[in-house]
Protein backbone atom coordinates (compact mmCIF):
# COMPACT_ATOMS: atom_id res chain seq x y z
CA UNK A 1 0.00 0.00 0.00
CA UNK A 2 3.05 2.45 0.86
CA UNK A 3 4.39 1.56 -2.38
CA UNK A 4 1.33 2.70 -4.29
CA UNK A 5 1.18 6.07 -2.32
CA UNK A 6 4.35 7.18 -3.52
CA UNK A 7 4.01 6.10 -6.58
CA UNK A 8 0.98 8.09 -7.07
CA UNK A 9 2.62 10.94 -5.14
CA UNK A 10 5.49 11.20 -7.12
CA UNK A 11 3.65 11.01 -10.43
CA UNK A 12 1.14 13.62 -8.99
CA UNK A 13 4.65 16.09 -9.22
CA UNK A 14 5.56 14.93 -12.68
CA UNK A 15 2.39 15.10 -14.30
CA UNK A 16 1.67 18.63 -12.52
CA UNK A 17 5.23 20.45 -13.28
CA UNK A 18 3.67 21.27 -16.99
CA UNK A 19 0.44 22.65 -15.59
CA UNK A 20 2.65 24.57 -12.95
CA UNK A 21 4.72 26.52 -15.65
CA UNK A 22 1.87 27.13 -17.64
CA UNK A 23 -0.26 28.39 -15.22
CA UNK A 24 2.56 30.78 -14.03
CA UNK A 25 2.95 31.73 -17.41
CA UNK A 26 -0.35 32.76 -17.22
CA UNK A 27 -0.11 34.36 -14.34
CA UNK A 28 2.82 36.89 -15.39
CA UNK A 29 0.82 37.45 -18.53
CA UNK A 30 -2.94 38.85 -17.19
CA UNK A 31 -0.98 40.63 -14.74
CA UNK A 32 0.42 43.04 -17.01
CA UNK A 33 -2.76 43.43 -17.89
CA UNK A 34 -2.54 40.75 -21.15
CA UNK A 35 -4.89 38.04 -21.36
CA UNK A 36 -3.28 34.65 -22.70
CA UNK A 37 -5.71 31.87 -23.85
CA UNK A 38 -2.87 31.23 -26.03
CA UNK A 39 -1.17 29.26 -23.62
CA UNK A 40 -1.94 25.91 -25.09
CA UNK A 41 -0.37 26.74 -28.46
CA UNK A 42 3.14 27.81 -27.23
CA UNK A 43 3.20 24.85 -25.29
CA UNK A 44 2.55 22.83 -27.85
CA UNK A 45 5.15 24.66 -30.06
CA UNK A 46 7.33 24.45 -27.64
CA UNK A 47 6.81 20.84 -27.34
CA UNK A 48 7.46 20.30 -31.12
CA UNK A 49 10.53 22.21 -31.11
CA UNK A 50 12.07 20.81 -28.21
CA UNK A 51 11.79 17.09 -30.02
CA UNK A 52 12.95 17.62 -33.72
CA UNK A 53 15.29 19.46 -32.29
CA UNK A 54 15.85 16.91 -29.76
CA UNK A 55 16.10 14.03 -32.54
CA UNK A 56 17.99 15.61 -34.88
CA UNK A 57 20.65 16.74 -32.40
CA UNK A 58 20.43 14.03 -29.81
CA UNK A 59 20.82 16.60 -27.26
CA UNK A 60 18.13 17.36 -24.77
CA UNK A 61 19.35 20.89 -24.02
CA UNK A 62 19.21 22.10 -27.52
CA UNK A 63 15.56 20.74 -27.50
CA UNK A 64 14.54 23.03 -24.67
CA UNK A 65 16.16 26.30 -26.22
CA UNK A 66 14.68 25.40 -29.07
CA UNK A 67 11.12 24.94 -27.28
CA UNK A 68 12.07 28.46 -25.78
CA UNK A 69 12.48 30.06 -28.69
CA UNK A 70 9.59 28.88 -30.62
CA UNK A 71 7.46 29.77 -27.71
CA UNK A 72 8.63 33.05 -27.71
CA UNK A 73 8.34 34.03 -31.26
CA UNK A 74 4.68 33.40 -30.64
CA UNK A 75 4.20 34.79 -27.48
CA UNK A 76 5.79 38.21 -28.91
CA UNK A 77 3.48 38.02 -31.82
CA UNK A 78 0.74 37.85 -29.62
CA UNK A 79 2.19 40.77 -27.87
CA UNK A 80 2.52 42.80 -30.86
CA UNK A 81 -1.14 41.71 -31.80
CA UNK A 82 -2.11 42.68 -28.35
CA UNK A 83 -0.05 45.53 -26.82
CA UNK A 84 0.65 47.46 -29.81
CA UNK A 85 -1.62 47.11 -32.63
CA UNK A 86 -4.48 46.93 -29.26
CA UNK A 87 -5.99 44.01 -30.95
CA UNK A 88 -8.58 41.52 -29.31
CA UNK A 89 -6.29 39.16 -27.06
CA UNK A 90 -8.49 36.65 -26.83
CA UNK A 91 -8.79 36.71 -30.72
CA UNK A 92 -5.18 36.55 -30.76
CA UNK A 93 -4.65 33.82 -28.39
CA UNK A 94 -7.20 31.56 -30.28
CA UNK A 95 -5.48 32.63 -33.35
CA UNK A 96 -1.78 31.16 -31.80
CA UNK A 97 -3.50 28.04 -30.83
CA UNK A 98 -5.10 27.30 -33.90
CA UNK A 99 -1.37 28.08 -35.94
CA UNK A 100 0.41 25.92 -33.80
CA UNK A 101 -1.80 23.20 -34.17
CA UNK A 102 -1.58 23.04 -37.88
CA UNK A 103 2.14 23.98 -38.29
CA UNK A 104 3.15 21.52 -35.66
CA UNK A 105 1.09 18.82 -37.12
CA UNK A 106 2.61 19.94 -41.36
CA UNK A 107 6.22 20.31 -40.16
CA UNK A 108 6.61 16.87 -38.17
CA UNK A 109 4.72 15.37 -41.16
CA UNK A 110 7.25 17.28 -43.58
CA UNK A 111 10.27 16.66 -42.18
CA UNK A 112 10.46 13.21 -40.25
CA UNK A 113 7.68 11.45 -42.39
CA UNK A 114 5.96 9.75 -39.63
CA UNK A 115 2.17 10.65 -39.85
CA UNK A 116 2.96 13.86 -37.69
CA UNK A 117 5.36 12.92 -35.30
CA UNK A 118 8.79 13.05 -34.45
CA UNK A 119 11.02 9.69 -34.23
CA UNK A 120 11.75 8.01 -30.84
CA UNK A 121 14.05 10.31 -28.83
CA UNK A 122 17.56 8.55 -27.78
CA UNK A 123 18.27 8.81 -24.03
CA UNK A 124 20.61 11.83 -24.79
CA UNK A 125 17.37 13.57 -25.81
CA UNK A 126 15.26 13.24 -22.82
CA UNK A 127 15.57 14.60 -19.68
CA UNK A 128 16.00 11.29 -17.73
CA UNK A 129 15.41 10.91 -13.99
CA UNK A 130 17.69 12.36 -11.16
CA UNK A 131 18.72 9.74 -8.59
CA UNK A 132 19.50 11.58 -5.48
CA UNK A 133 22.20 9.60 -3.27
CA UNK A 134 21.69 8.36 -0.29
CA UNK A 135 18.27 6.54 -0.43
CA UNK A 136 19.50 3.25 0.31
CA UNK A 137 21.26 3.93 3.19
CA UNK A 138 18.14 5.82 4.89
CA UNK A 139 16.08 2.97 4.69
CA UNK A 140 18.46 1.38 6.95
CA UNK A 141 17.04 4.30 10.12
CA UNK A 142 14.93 2.74 12.47
CA UNK A 143 10.91 2.84 12.24
CA UNK A 144 10.93 6.11 9.92
CA UNK A 145 14.11 4.33 7.33
CA UNK A 146 11.32 2.86 4.97
CA UNK A 147 9.26 5.84 4.77
CA UNK A 148 12.10 8.86 4.50
CA UNK A 149 13.57 6.39 2.46
CA UNK A 150 10.91 6.25 -0.03
CA UNK A 151 10.17 9.90 -0.21
CA UNK A 152 13.67 10.93 -0.48
CA UNK A 153 14.72 8.36 -3.23
CA UNK A 154 11.19 8.33 -5.12
CA UNK A 155 9.16 11.03 -4.44
CA UNK A 156 11.87 14.24 -4.14
CA UNK A 157 14.72 12.16 -5.80
CA UNK A 158 13.85 10.32 -8.89
CA UNK A 159 12.13 13.18 -11.16
CA UNK A 160 13.48 14.91 -14.01
CA UNK A 161 14.82 18.19 -14.09
CA UNK A 162 11.55 20.34 -15.84
CA UNK A 163 10.05 18.62 -12.95
CA UNK A 164 12.63 20.57 -10.18
CA UNK A 165 12.48 23.48 -12.30
CA UNK A 166 8.74 24.31 -12.15
CA UNK A 167 8.65 23.67 -8.28
CA UNK A 168 11.27 26.00 -8.27
CA UNK A 169 9.46 28.71 -10.29
CA UNK A 170 6.74 28.78 -7.51
CA UNK A 171 8.35 30.59 -4.68
CA UNK A 172 10.60 32.50 -7.44
CA UNK A 173 7.77 33.89 -8.95
CA UNK A 174 5.95 34.78 -5.29
CA UNK A 175 9.44 36.98 -4.60
CA UNK A 176 9.76 38.79 -8.12
CA UNK A 177 5.90 39.40 -8.12
CA UNK A 178 5.72 40.69 -4.46
CA UNK A 179 9.12 41.38 -3.31
CA UNK A 180 11.03 43.24 -6.24
CA UNK A 181 10.48 46.83 -7.97
CA UNK A 182 9.57 45.00 -11.11
CA UNK A 183 7.05 42.95 -9.61
CA UNK A 184 5.29 45.85 -8.34
CA UNK A 185 5.58 47.86 -11.17
CA UNK A 186 4.12 44.85 -13.44
CA UNK A 187 1.37 44.13 -11.12
CA UNK A 188 0.48 48.05 -11.69
CA UNK A 189 0.36 47.94 -14.81
CA UNK A 190 -2.43 45.06 -14.82
CA UNK A 191 -3.96 46.80 -12.30
CA UNK A 192 -3.86 50.75 -13.14
CA UNK A 193 -1.69 51.57 -15.92
CA UNK A 194 -2.24 54.94 -15.99
CA UNK A 195 -1.29 55.70 -12.91
CA UNK A 196 2.21 53.56 -14.09
CA UNK A 197 2.43 56.07 -16.99
CA UNK A 198 2.15 59.13 -15.16
CA UNK A 199 4.65 57.38 -12.93
CA UNK A 200 7.15 58.32 -16.15
CA UNK A 201 7.35 53.91 -16.54
CA UNK A 202 6.44 52.51 -20.19
CA UNK A 203 3.70 50.32 -19.98
CA UNK A 204 4.47 48.32 -23.15
CA UNK A 205 7.25 47.80 -21.87
CA UNK A 206 5.96 46.10 -18.91
CA UNK A 207 3.53 44.22 -20.67
CA UNK A 208 5.96 42.62 -23.57
CA UNK A 209 8.02 41.73 -20.22
CA UNK A 210 5.11 39.41 -18.84
CA UNK A 211 4.30 38.28 -22.14
CA UNK A 212 7.93 37.41 -22.73
CA UNK A 213 8.18 35.65 -19.47
CA UNK A 214 4.99 34.06 -19.83
CA UNK A 215 6.36 32.53 -23.48
CA UNK A 216 9.65 31.28 -21.77
CA UNK A 217 7.31 29.08 -19.06
CA UNK A 218 5.21 27.91 -22.04
CA UNK A 219 8.53 26.49 -23.61
CA UNK A 220 9.79 24.94 -20.70
CA UNK A 221 6.42 23.04 -20.67
CA UNK A 222 6.30 22.02 -23.98
CA UNK A 223 10.32 20.56 -23.95
CA UNK A 224 9.17 18.95 -20.76
CA UNK A 225 5.98 17.02 -22.05
CA UNK A 226 7.82 16.01 -25.17
CA UNK A 227 11.42 15.58 -23.94
CA UNK A 228 10.56 14.42 -20.41
CA UNK A 229 6.98 12.49 -20.06
CA UNK A 230 7.30 11.56 -23.24
CA UNK A 231 9.99 10.58 -25.81
CA UNK A 232 9.28 12.22 -28.62
CA UNK A 233 6.09 14.26 -30.45
CA UNK A 234 2.86 13.21 -31.25
CA UNK A 235 0.35 15.43 -32.86
CA UNK A 236 -1.24 17.41 -30.40
CA UNK A 237 -0.07 15.85 -27.26
CA UNK A 238 -0.57 18.71 -25.00
CA UNK A 239 -3.64 18.04 -24.84
CA UNK A 240 -5.70 20.66 -23.30
CA UNK A 241 -3.06 21.21 -20.71
CA UNK A 242 -2.83 24.88 -21.75
CA UNK A 243 -6.79 25.65 -20.82
CA UNK A 244 -6.77 23.68 -17.53
CA UNK A 245 -3.59 25.16 -16.51
CA UNK A 246 -5.59 29.09 -17.25
CA UNK A 247 -8.40 27.08 -15.22
CA UNK A 248 -5.86 26.78 -12.48
CA UNK A 249 -4.22 29.94 -12.41
CA UNK A 250 -8.27 31.55 -12.01
CA UNK A 251 -8.72 29.13 -9.37
CA UNK A 252 -6.06 30.48 -7.80
CA UNK A 253 -6.66 33.80 -8.06
CA UNK A 254 -4.28 34.76 -10.17
CA UNK A 255 -1.66 34.49 -6.79
CA UNK A 256 1.63 31.76 -7.38
CA UNK A 257 1.20 29.50 -4.08
CA UNK A 258 -2.84 28.75 -4.51
CA UNK A 259 -2.37 28.34 -8.05
CA UNK A 260 0.14 25.87 -7.24
CA UNK A 261 -2.16 23.45 -5.30
CA UNK A 262 -4.71 24.04 -7.77
CA UNK A 263 -2.15 22.49 -10.36
CA UNK A 264 -1.09 19.89 -8.22
CA UNK A 265 -5.31 18.70 -7.68
CA UNK A 266 -5.12 18.33 -11.46
CA UNK A 267 -2.18 16.13 -11.41
CA UNK A 268 -3.18 13.96 -9.18
CA UNK A 269 -6.42 12.94 -11.05
CA UNK A 270 -3.56 12.23 -13.81
CA UNK A 271 -1.51 10.29 -11.77
CA UNK A 272 -4.74 8.12 -10.95
CA UNK A 273 -6.05 7.75 -14.18
CA UNK A 274 -2.28 5.78 -15.06
CA UNK A 275 -2.51 3.83 -12.61
CA UNK A 276 -5.35 2.40 -12.85
CA UNK A 277 -5.01 1.76 -16.31
CA UNK A 278 -5.20 -2.30 -16.70
CA UNK A 279 -7.07 -2.78 -13.28
CA UNK A 280 -9.97 -5.00 -13.01
CA UNK A 281 -12.23 -4.31 -10.33
CA UNK A 282 -14.66 -7.44 -8.97
CA UNK A 283 -17.80 -7.75 -10.58
CA UNK A 284 -17.49 -4.41 -13.10
CA UNK A 285 -14.20 -5.94 -15.47
CA UNK A 286 -11.45 -3.67 -16.31
CA UNK A 287 -11.53 -0.02 -14.80
CA UNK A 288 -12.65 2.87 -17.21
CA UNK A 289 -8.97 5.08 -17.38
CA UNK A 290 -11.17 7.08 -20.11
CA UNK A 291 -13.71 8.15 -17.10
CA UNK A 292 -10.31 9.23 -14.59
CA UNK A 293 -8.68 11.06 -18.16
CA UNK A 294 -11.77 13.18 -18.42
CA UNK A 295 -12.05 14.24 -14.49
CA UNK A 296 -9.53 17.06 -14.89
CA UNK A 297 -12.00 18.75 -17.80
CA UNK A 298 -14.95 18.49 -15.65
CA UNK A 299 -13.28 19.11 -12.78
CA UNK A 300 -12.02 22.42 -14.63
CA UNK A 301 -15.74 23.01 -15.62
CA UNK A 302 -17.84 22.35 -12.14
CA UNK A 303 -14.88 24.45 -10.25
CA UNK A 304 -15.13 27.58 -12.86
CA UNK A 305 -19.11 27.17 -12.88
CA UNK A 306 -18.87 27.77 -8.78
CA UNK A 307 -15.64 29.85 -8.44
CA UNK A 308 -15.14 32.14 -10.95
CA UNK A 309 -17.51 34.63 -10.36
CA UNK A 310 -15.50 35.11 -6.89
CA UNK A 311 -11.72 35.46 -8.22
CA UNK A 312 -11.39 38.84 -8.93
CA UNK A 313 -8.88 39.39 -12.29
CA UNK A 314 -6.78 42.42 -12.66
CA UNK A 315 -8.50 45.51 -13.23
CA UNK A 316 -7.17 46.45 -16.52
CA UNK A 317 -6.78 42.76 -17.52
CA UNK A 318 -7.75 42.38 -21.26
CA UNK A 319 -7.71 46.24 -22.10
CA UNK A 320 -5.33 47.66 -24.02
CA UNK A 321 -3.93 50.85 -23.02
CA UNK A 322 -4.09 53.96 -25.06
CA UNK A 323 -1.98 56.57 -23.57
CA UNK A 324 -3.60 59.93 -23.00
CA UNK A 325 -1.96 62.96 -24.84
Amino acid sequence: MEDVVFSVVAATLRTSAPLILAALAGLFSERSGIVDVGLEGKILLGAFAAAATAAVTGNVYAGLLAAVLSSLVFGLIHGFSAITLRGNQVVSGMAVNILASGLTAVLALSWFQQGGQTPPLPPAGRFLAIPFPGAEALHEVPFLGPVIGRLWGTVIGGQTLPVYIAFLAVPVSAWVLYRTRFGLRLRAAGENPAAVDTAGISVVRLRYAGVAIAAVLCGVAGAAISTAQGAGFVRDMVAGRGFIALAAMILGKWRPWPTLFTCLLFGVLDAVAIRMQGVVLPGIGEFPVQLVQALPYLLTVVLLAGFVGRSIPPKASGTPYVKER
